[in-house]
């Protein structure tokens, strides 16, 4: 009767391996990068083991994968080979993220335009506003966003680390777990 349970133990213990790497893999996003935002904490997906197939694969979804490469194997921080967007008076969401669109908007502004401006610390390229003298403040240029170029990554994720030390800490236990209860459901 063991034997005959056995596959199916071992694909559960190894879909709950795999799901403990998950987790693991979401935890060490949020302690490695800068409030992820649930699109790359969710990005980490599990392909399932069977009976028939005895082997789950736990990876990140391509779309995210493509801006999380650079914290796994080191490089260049840029995203769809454009520069990054930096905001300095433009308002962020709670993740410190731009708003979608946000540049297009603010360009389209008549007190507003995207280009280059000399200022005492270089040439500055970005998003800038002017603004009306008010209570005997100047007028001037006021930077919204500025444009930056893609900058070395030092954190790193580990993402295979995490993983292999998740397996070895948790496979055994799920197995030994799994066949119990197959064996005690077994009819």
């Amino acid at each position: 009767m063991a034997r005959k349970q056995l596959p199916f133990a071992t694909a559960q213990a190894i879909n709950a391996t795999a799901e403990k790497v998950r987790l693991a893999q979401r935890d060490n996003m949020r302690e490695v990068l800068d409030g992820p935002t649930p699109f790359t904490l969710n990005s980490v997906a599990i392909k399932r083991a069977t009976k028939a197939n005895p082997v789950a694969l736990v990876y990140v979804k391509p779309v995210a994968a493509a801006y999380l490469l650079p914290y796994e194997i080191g490089g260049k921080n840029k995203l769809n080979s454009k520069a990054l967007l930096k905001p300095i008076e433009a308002k962020v969401n709670q993740y410190g993220n731009l708003p979608r669109n946000l540049v297009k908007r603010l360009a389209s502004k008549p007190n507003a335009f995207i280009g280059k401006v000399k200022t005492k610390n270089g040439i500055v390229d970005g998003v800038w506003q002017r603004t009306k003298k008010t209570h005997g403040k100047q007028g001037g240029l006021k930077l919204m966003v500025k444009f930056t170029d893609a900058h070395d990554v030092t954190q790193r994720l580990d993402y295979r680390g995490v993983g292999r030390r998740v397996v070895a800490a948790a496979f055994r236990v799920e197995l030994d777990r799994a066949v119990a209860k197959a064996l005690a459901t077994a009819r």
